[in-house]
């Protein structure tokens, strides 16, 4: 299904981000995460300068929803 939706990633990079991307989500939605809410929180702590020592935290897996300040 994935090669399906990349065929028109539009180069083998794009594809390779898409892939990425689509991974990515599909592990959320894999935890019981809102990809939505999961990304813009973790978008946010790493432009605040979130530690690169600690990038466990941002795991999909290690996500709490309630603790993501999200709207």
């Amino acid at each position: 299904m994935n090669r399906k939706n990349a065929l028109f990633a539009g180069h083998d990079e794009g594809g390779s981000r898409w892939g990425i991307w689509a991974s990515l989500i599909g592990t959320c939605k894999l935890n019981g995460v809102d990809p939505y809410a999961y990304l813009k929180a973790t978008l946010e702590a790493l432009a605040a300068g979130h530690p690169q020592s600690r990038l466990d935290e941002l795991m999909p897996w290690s996500f709490r929803q309630d603790a993501s300040g999200s709207d």
